[in-house]
């Protein structure tokens, strides 16, 4: 299959990012065109307080205006269950901050093409280019690689990522569950308990082009306590599902 035969969901989570989704939105449009993909951009305003929602009922974009604030992970979760509905093939994750640049699109969306992944991750760490996060965070990426390779068996550099792309499998598992509030280090052991072909690709990133993030140094001890928590609950509620009645890791229909 070609590029052109995938349908693409791009899905941008927005909360006060006005001054950056616009360029987002435009930057994966252009590449759209330069590269004849059959991609459609989807913003999920997730309840912002500033101007983001009447910017982005300008822009060639589809979009969602959530009647709560939900934060990232539900965000991404309405995403996700949109993509499913409405038949997509692929769903790929750019935030709507402006740290993922979407010249780096094809990255993370060719080894879906080629049938090598099921899910495809982002790393800023396989070539250690572009802008690398603060050491803080960097030490909780580290730690996170850790809990992944106990609990899974597979290690993954930057498991914070939120530069990802899903096959039609993966959109089905996520429309039935997605982790919510800080989504990315829960997911991969989802991933890998559902036995999902999980690929790391190197990728530039840059800071951030608006907003502010959600994880600040006074948070990180707290967040690495919170995830640790959500990331085991994850684990021994898919570990029972499995010894109970197995995990269904295939959808045939979109009912």
């Amino acid at each position: 299959m070609n590029a052109v035969d995938f349908r693409v969901l791009a899905v941008v989570p927005c909360f006060n990012e006005q001054a950056a989704i616009a360029t987002v939105v435009d930057e994966i449009n252009r590449v759209k065109r330069r590269h004849g993909l059959n991609l459609d951009v989807l913003v999920v305003n997730d309840q912002s307080t500033d101007d983001s929602l009447a910017i982005i009922q300008t822009l060639e974009c589809l979009y969602l205006n959530l009647p709560v604030n939900l934060g990232i992970g539900g965000a991404m979760h309405a995403g996700y269950k949109y993509a499913f509905r409405q038949g997509y093939d692929i769903a790929v994750q750019i935030d709507g901050d402006g740290q993922h640049p979407a010249g780096e699109l094809l990255k993370i969306l060719e080894p879906i093409f080629a049938d090598k992944a099921d899910v495809v991750i982002g790393s800023r760490f396989l070539e250690r280019t572009g802008f690398q996060s603060t050491y803080v965070r960097r030490l909780g990426i580290r730690y996170f690689r850790w809990l992944n390779q106990l609990l899974i068996g597979t290690s993954i550099h930057d498991s914070t990522s939120g530069f990802r792309a899903f096959n039609r499998r993966t959109i089905c598992i996520t429309n039935s569950y997605y982790p919510d509030e800080y989504p990315e280090p829960e997911s991969i052991v989802q991933f890998g308990l559902h036995k999902l072909r999980i690929l790391e690709v190197p990728v530039v990133m840059r800071e951030r082009q608006g907003g502010t993030s959600s994880i600040t140094m006074v948070k990180s001890i707290y967040y690495m306590f919170k995830v640790t928590m959500a990331t085991l609950f994850v684990y021994i509620r898919l570990q029972n599902k499995q010894r109970t009645h197995g995990i269904i890791t295939d959808c045939h229909s979109d009912t």
